[in-house]
């Protein structure tokens, strides 16, 4: 059993928990994940890990409210147990000194490119941070994400804060400038990282995206998390989560995404209607 140290109501529908593990916390790397179980009865689902802290022994992690189980966990509170924790999984993203590096975040994925940021950061790269939402109600870690950059760009996509647009659009200012760009790592929404390549490709630059495909174990046994990428096919959980974003076949990744969407759907309501209202 792993006890909630902490949580954190970020935004609307999206949390942090901060979650005593400490064997875990002792291995995470940037760019690592977790499955998680609620209890015997929940579904295992892959969480990124946003942060750690090894003398601590805690792992922090930040999820949103999507379908039935992180409903299930947003009702969890801080001193209560869950039953797995396991991790950390998947290969941590590569840090080297590189140049400069932007490091692009999606939605609630501003979690998950903190470490790497930070990471980059330290290993004496100039970061740049690009983070979108959909709206100002939904952005958070800004000052976080600022510390550990050298310039921190803010779209959202009604305007109503920081710069109006996607986050493409400074990404490709930045790499029609003058300054070198000699590495993107785009991390968010599957569409959001298909479009980052889609940008970065005319101009060479090598682009990092962090795969989020349908997962079961999370150690490549059960071959739900399979990719194509280069034409080969790959397991996110094992070989990943990061791949070459120029390499990916992202009409394969949406079309798999969506293959237990009904299935989905029926057991949101099936919760809903049995113990989601009475919770």
């Amino acid at each position: 059993m792993y006890k909630i140290l902490l949580r954190q109501d970020l935004v609307p529908n999206i949390h942090l928990f901060k979650v005593a593990a400490p064997v875990v916390a002792k291995k995470a790397q940037p760019g690592q994940f977790v499955v998680i179980r609620i209890d015997e009865k929940g579904e295992r689902i892959p969480l990124t890990i946003a942060d750690w802290d090894k003398k601590e022994g805690s792992v922090t992690i930040v999820f949103m409210e999507v379908g039935t189980t992180t409903h299930r966990l947003a009702l969890v509170e801080a001193g209560d147990f869950i039953t797995d924790f396991i991790g950390p999984l998947g290969l941590p993203t590569h840090i080297d000194k590189l140049g400069s590096v932007v490091c692009v975040a999606g939605g609630f994925a501003v979690a998950t490119i903190m470490p790497i940021a930070r990471a980059m950061k330290e290993k004496g790269n100039k970061v740049i941070s690009i983070m979108g939402a959909r709206n100002k109600n939904l952005i958070f870690w800004e000052d976080e994400l600022r510390s550990v950059s050298n310039q921190l760009i803010v779209t959202t996509d009604d305007g109503s804060y920081g710069r109006k647009g996607l986050v493409t659009e400074p990404l490709k200012e930045l790499l029609e400038g003058s300054e070198r760009i000699d590495r993107v790592i785009a991390i968010g929404p599957s569409v959001m990282m298909k479009f980052c390549a889609l940008t970065t490709e005319p101009f060479g630059v090598k682009t990092i995206v962090s795969l989020n495909p349908i997962m079961v174990d999370g150690t490549g046994m059960c071959g739900c998390c399979r990719v194509s990428v280069g034409g080969a096919t790959k397991f996110a959980c094992v070989d990943g989560p990061d791949f070459d974003g120029h390499q990916v076949d992202w009409d394969l990744l949406f079309a798999r995404q969506r293959i237990y969407i009904d299935e989905e759907k029926r057991s949101f309501e099936q919760w809903q209607s049995q113990d989601g209202v009475s919770s």
